[in-house]
């Protein structure tokens, strides 16, 4: 059980991360007067050394050796870390091409996803509620594509490239600072590259958008590290259903933004697409909370059970004690009443 206070700022933490995360629309649409591709260059450029300088602040560096031993860990590093700059890409693509919606569905549905994912390739097996929750985001997918005549890819690619990213990741068995730190590794020598071919162009936003711009695109770093390093410090001090629960704030954020502040439009169809994501939601997190009711309430069962036994044995081991005590007490009174009394032998 953590103490009362590690769950408060386990609480704090994760709000703060996914709050962050919810938030990034704002933050990239600072940034649209650069193309989707700069910012993405500049997002994995200047995270390597906001990693180098976390690693440095807590002296851990002690995983790159053996890493760097491990081919087939390094080769699945480099999956992630091209998954997810196809993520981050299509995500920044989005927020500046006014899809900031379609954008949240993908972070609402991506826990569907890994379900499936699951299914598919773990090969592992669902709860009939889980079923009915992958079918009921299925029947969005499926409502929404008829609705607009077209497959909401957007969400789908977002979904699919994080689930995936989840998928690959679950495998390389890295903390959340040192998988950062090695993905971006990988994406940073790309992202100069890409830098310098624009800035000698004349087309880096960098460069021709004054200090502000150069400054927000130099920020990209922080943006990205600061939400993962609040997930990370939450992860440790709350179960993961909590965990699991929090994730759909950030999604929530965004929804929020596309309505109030972009102003998306939200016919009829999109509405009865997301109402059913979420009622695949409330499923899945109802059976998630059951499930866990269910093992806690199993595991102090157990522990009753063992405790009950443990003390049983001792008292067995007491009364044992006990008799052999009163043995080997009454052994000698017994001898000398079977021995000839000194008082009989003087008589004879």
């Amino acid at each position: 059980m953590q103490p009362r206070s590690d769950q408060r700022a386990g609480l704090a933490y994760g709000f703060a991360a996914y709050t962050m995360w919810g938030l990034l629309p704002l933050y990239w649409h600072l940034l649209d007067a650069a193309s989707p591709s700069e910012i993405l260059a500049h997002r994995m450029a200047w995270s390597l050394p906001v990693a180098v300088v976390i690693l440095a602040a807590l002296r851990r560096w002690s995983w790159i050796g053996p890493l760097l031993r491990q081919p087939r860990r390094l080769g699945m590093i480099l999956v992630c870390a091209v998954v997810i700059s196809a993520n981050w890409f299509l995500y920044i693509w989005a927020v500046n091409s006014g899809h900031v919606l379609e954008a949240s569905l993908g972070y609402f549905i991506n826990p569907l996803v890994s379900i499936a994912f699951g299914v598919l390739v773990l090969r592992e097996r669902l709860r009939p509620m889980q079923w009915t929750a992958v079918g009921v985001g299925t029947l969005a997918v499926v409502v929404m594509t008829l609705a607009y005549g077209k497959v909401p890819w957007i969400s789908l690619g977002l979904a699919l490239s994080f689930a995936t990213y989840g998928l690959v990741k679950k495998g390389i068995k890295l903390d959340g600072i040192e998988g950062f730190s090695a993905e971006t590794a990988l994406q940073v020598l790309p992202a100069l590259g890409f830098l310098i071919f624009l800035g000698t162009r004349g087309e880096s936003a960098f460069t021709s958008g004054g200090t502000g711009q150069a400054l927000l695109l130099a920020g990209c770093g922080i943006a990205t590290a600061l939400p993962l390093i609040c997930f990370g410090a939450s992860a440790v001090r709350l179960p993961l259903t909590t965990i699991g629960m929090m994730q759909y704030l950030a999604p929530t954020f965004q929804f929020v933004l596309g309505l109030t502040v972009f102003h998306e439009e939200m016919p009829a169809e999109r509405w009865a697409g997301f109402a059913l994501v979420w009622l695949a939601l409330v499923v899945l997190t109802w059976d998630v909370l059951r499930t866990a009711r269910r093992g806690r309430a199993a595991l102090a069962d157990a522990g009753a059970r063992a405790g009950a036994a443990v003390a049983s044995g001792a008292r067995a081991a007491a009364a044992e004690a006990a008799t052999a005590e009163a043995t080997t007490a009454t052994g000698p009174e017994s001898a000398a009443g079977k021995s000839p009394a000194p008082e009989t032998t003087l008589e004879r």
